[in-house]
């Protein structure tokens, strides 16, 4: 595996929040925070969060701003160029009614991540990530009893059998292929799931005991029909649906004729050339690519523009 250079970080890798994880020990940071003048919090329902009036930026609040009910949990600190403070998470359950009455509505981490600060979009990224965790895992794997939250949000304690639970993430690998004949050639794939003319990179989940090379060439091979050589690493971002690790990669097929879909998960597979991928990307045509919050649209897009 070769590593290349990376123009620039996925939307969602990028990171301008001190997570400060020496001070999630502190019992009472969270209602020392929630009292401090100087704290911001994000407020989560669902996937989404609240946006300012033209929609380009998080809405942020104080914490007497925030309703009953809220999962709570400490985010980390802004520098003093954000204006300094602790940041919070307050996270609400999608079938609860919405918390607040943003000014740009609330808009899901998929649609609006890509066009965020790299503030917001970390911010946002880490709370949904664990937010999700919060609300979805309450009771403790091992015995089943209710267990408490502590470590300031990122631990929970079972009372009755004394273990300690955290926030889990899933490896995943994400590969856009190139041609073994014409560097103006990209494989890309349409999911049973999708509607019709919408393609994107392969991805799936690293198993048990696997290597990310092993997945890759496995994945591949099960999805697309294809072996593949030259495997270059492009980044990674954190993906909350519900907890992955996106590991992107971009690989040559060793012969582009065997290419073909499982019929399964995979219903197309389909070569496109850059000028297909360029009008894609532009929206210019009825090929549907992915949105610019993923890192499959910076896979493509680096490729497009030759960054690759």
């Amino acid at each position: 595996m070769t590593a290349s250079p990376r123009p620039q970080q996925p939307p969602l890798a990028r990171a301008a929040l001190d997570r400060a994880g020496d001070e999630r020990a502190n019992p009472g940071l969270i209602d020392e925070s929630r009292a401090d003048a100087a704290t911001r919090v994000l407020v989560l329902h669902g996937d989404s969060a609240p946006l300012d009036g033209g929609g380009e930026a998080l809405r942020w609040v104080r914490p007497e701003a925030v309703p009953g009910g809220a999962q709570w949990a400490f985010l980390g600190r802004a520098d003093a160029a954000d204006g300094g403070g602790a940041v919070l998470a307050a996270v609400f359950p999608r079938e609860a009614d919405a918390p607040l009455d943003p000014p740009g509505g609330w808009g899901p981490l998929r649609v609006v991540g890509g066009g965020l600060s790299a503030f917001d979009a970390g911010a946002f990224v880490e709370a949904l990530s664990l937010g999700r965790w919060l609300l979805d895992a309450p009771h403790c794997p091992a015995c089943g009893a209710l267990t408490l939250v502590t470590m300031s949000g990122w631990a929970r304690s079972c009372p009755s059998c004394g273990r300690e639970h955290f926030p889990r993430t899933d490896p995943a690998v994400i590969v856009a292929i190139t041609s073994a004949t014409d560097p103006d050639r990209l494989l890309l794939g349409s999911n049973a799931l999708w509607g019709a003319n919408r393609f994107s990179c392969f991805a799936g989940f690293v198993e048990a005991g696997e290597s990310l090379e092993a997945a890759i060439v496995r994945e591949l091979r099960e999805e697309a029909g294809v072996d593949v050589v030259d495997l270059r690493y492009r980044g990674s971002q954190a993906w909350p649906y519900p907890r992955s690790l996106m590991l992107g990669f971009l690989a040559t097929a060793a012969d582009d004729d065997r290419a073909r879909a499982d019929g399964e998960e995979i219903v197309e597979v389909r070569w496109f050339d850059r000028d297909e991928i360029g009008s894609g990307l532009r929206g210019e045509s009825d090929i549907l690519l992915p949105g610019p919050a993923s890192i499959a649209h910076r896979l493509i897009s680096d490729w497009h523009a030759g960054l690759a």
